[in-house]
């Protein structure tokens, strides 16, 4: 069974850092995209930031040069670290693995609980 936790949220002033870890168990964590996606009251969640199997990375264009993904595949965890965070990066981040099981045509997503990051003053 697949299970996603998330930790690391939590209030922060703007201007400061934290780094989210999602710990995965269920599946082999080296063959799986790993990606956070983020969702603000009132909106729909979107993506964040992705890392494939071979370490390459995505980030969304309002959070490039701030935001950094890694993951440690012998730890089974998949980071974010967030610096000169804003207000608006106020959400519940959520981690999502995206596995290609080989008896599925298509990848199945799976996601953490949420963790919620709250920028203010």
């Amino acid at each position: 069974q697949v299970h996603l936790v998330e930790s690391g949220g939590g209030l922060v002033q703007p201007g400061g850092a934290l780094r989210l870890s999602c710990v995965a168990s269920g599946f082999t964590f080296s063959v799986a995209a790993m990606s956070w996606y983020r969702q603000a009251s009132g909106t729909d969640r979107e993506l964040v930031a992705g890392i494939t199997t071979s370490g390459s990375t995505n980030y969304a264009d309002s959070v490039k040069g701030r935001f950094t993904i890694s993951k440690d595949n012998a730890k089974n965890t998949v980071y974010l670290q967030m610096n000169s965070l804003k207000p608006e990066d106020t959400a519940v981040y959520y981690c999502n693995a995206r596995i290609a099981w080989s008896w599925l045509r298509n990848p199945v997503n799976y996601w953490g609980q949420g963790t919620q990051v709250t920028v203010s003053s």
